[in-house]
């Protein structure tokens, strides 16, 4: 007697087989996946044989059934968590030109969750944090059971599974040896998810050990103990003002998609400063940060000690390194800090030693922001000219200006208008409503960049128009870049270089930094020298402190 063939028998076979593969895709795919935007879209990264794969199959063989049902779980959820912190590691390479460290990055999240709320507004903002919440719990919830539905396959096809896997074994090792390429550093014998994985807990490890290493670095310091009347003495008198201009890289005076334009507006700033009886000088900082970061180096340049992550940041400014700023302060300065992009307290001030720290709750200003920065930097630079540089009384200034204009997302940009016309701020509400909004710019690269360049003109035309009407001849600028403006600007492999420049009236001044070998101007050129930003902060000290020895007089303000 014949038992009927169930009628529905061989559309739910194949229905499991067909669910059995697509967990085979998935966690191939998690496999192979890289952790750039670049390579996710080349076809041939594809093929490739991951060595994790045969390797797990061989795994789930030897382990019996609710063993392997439980490690294939956790090695699933692990995969997971893997591809996940690939896919963050996209958007860090997009921005900062790095990877995602696990241990110290999450703090920058804040600023990520900033930026899309003036790119795509608060409502767009909070959608996205949804979206990536919930990807980053529907990823490894998906490729644990997909490892489980696989590791289910493998013990219930033992001879077939066996076969695949020593067939793939053979056929990576053959790769392997043979070194074979799908295109230039692209193995078929892939190995990457394991290399991830080791690189991630090395990366962990290596965290740790540099908090050793900075307990070390910070504890030399040649200037701590310089008596005051030697700290600086060949600034005595004069008004110092470090001005920092967002995202001011190297690439902005020599990449030639936007170099002509920028060096444009350098060239004739050193003409109009030299015509106002100026001199300056120009060279590069390397910085420790690239496409945000910008605290790391204004800590960095500041402490003389390279701080290049979130942890060396918290370790400096909870000590009592000597920093520029408490240098001035030590030879006498009054030192203030104009700080227009914070806008909550800012207690890493009291580090620093600022006496006054002005920010965007007390500057005064009335009008519209501009994108990210609370105000324009023309604004900035009016309210410190008011509210300190031009008090009656007041004894010589070491102020340091974050300059916020040229920040990310570089659009609406402001533009100058007469200095006595800007007033509380309010003469820029007309600008703003006419400028370029962030979604109509950040649709095209090529747009992107452009309206990048024209931040940095806006940004370093400030300065200079500034210097030149209020300046005088005890006054020293100094400004230069935080750091490069992110890959979307300059591409892949750009430096870390940052211009940075000196501008005096008084050729004493100019004399004590004439064996630094800085080039004349405003614009460095290809061969300018370049030092780490740390070194700044020992070289200014140096060339501007008295000698041992040295007979140091007052020097009465002029």
């Amino acid at each position: 007697m014949s038992v009927p063939f169930p009628r529905f028998a061989v559309p739910r076979r194949w229905r499991a087989r067909t669910l059995t593969a697509l967990a085979a895709l998935v966690v191939f795919l998690a496999l192979i996946a890289p952790n750039l935007i670049s390579r996710l879209t080349a076809p041939a990264g594809y093929l490739r044989i991951p060595v994790e794969g045969f390797l797990g199959v061989a795994l789930m063989l030897v382990l019996p059934a609710r063993a392997r049902r439980i490690t294939a779980g956790v090695l699933g959820a692990v995969l997971g968590v893997l591809t996940v912190i690939k896919i963050v590691d996209m958007g860090f390479f997009e921005t900062l030109a790095r990877p995602f460290d696990v241990i110290l990055d999450w703090s920058l999240f804040d600023d990520a969750y900033d930026f899309l709320v003036e790119s795509a507004g608060r409502a767009g903002a909070l959608g996205a944090l949804i979206a990536v919440a919930l990807l980053a719990l529907a990823v490894p919830a998906l490729t644990t059971v997909c490892a489980i539905r696989v590791a289910g396959a493998v013990g219930r096809h033992r001879t077939a599974s066996l076969r695949g896997a020593l067939a793939a074994a053979l056929a990576w090792l053959l790769c392997f040896l043979l070194g074979a390429q799908i295109s230039p550093g692209v193995s078929v014998a892939a190995r990457s998810t394991a290399m991830y994985a080791y690189d991630r807990v090395l990366a962990a490890r290596d965290g740790l050990r540099d908090e050793r290493e900075f307990t070390a670095d910070v504890a030399v310091d040649p200037y701590r103990d310089m008596p005051a009347d030697r700290l600086l003495a060949g600034l005595r008198g004069k008004d110092v003002i470090f001005a920092f201009v967002e995202s001011y890289g190297r690439s902005a005076v020599q990449d030639p998609r936007m170099a002509p334009r920028v060096d444009a507006v350098l060239d004739a700033g050193t003409k109009q400063l030299r015509a106002a009886g100026y001199a300056s000088r120009s060279a590069f900082l390397t910085s420790p940060t690239f496409g945000g970061g910008s605290w790391l180096a204004h800590s960095t340049f500041l402490s003389g000690v390279w701080i290049s992550n979130q942890q060396r940041y918290r370790n400096l400014t909870s000590g009592d390194r000597l920093t520029l700023t408490s240098a001035f302060g030590k030879a006498g300065h009054e030192t203030v800090s104009v700080m227009p992009g914070a806008t909550r307290a800012w207690p890493e001030g009291s580090f620093y030693g600022y006496d006054r720290v002005w920010d965007s709750r007390n500057l005064g200003y009335r009008g519209p922001k501009f994108s990210w920065a609370p105000m324009p930097d023309q604004y900035t630079m009016s309210a410190f000219e008011s509210r300190e540089f031009a008090r009656p009384g007041r004894g010589p200034l070491m102020a340091e200006i974050p300059l916020v204009s040229s920040h990310t997302p570089w659009a609406p940009i402001p533009h100058l208008v007469g200095w006595d016309e800007v007033g509380d701020g309010s003469v820029f509400a007309g600008i703003a409503a006419q400028a370029k909004k962030p979604g109509s710019v950040w649709k095209d690269p090529e747009a992107i960049r452009t309206e990048y360049r024209k931040s940095i003109e806006y940004s370093l035309g400030t300065l200079i128009s500034w210097m030149s009407r209020y300046g005088g001849d005890d006054t020293v600028l100094v400004f230069l870049g935080d750091h490069q403006p992110s890959p979307i600007v300059v591409g892949d492999g750009a430096s870390h270089d940052v211009p940075i420049s000196l501008v005096a009236k008084d050729p004493a001044v100019l004399d004590r930094i004439a064996g630094w070998g800085w080039q004349d101007g405003l614009r460095p050129g290809p061969q300018a020298p370049v030092w780490r930003m740390d070194a700044f902060r020992d070289r200014f000290l140096g060339a501007f402190s008295a000698p041992p020895g040295t007979r140091v007089q007052a020097q009465a303000r002029r």
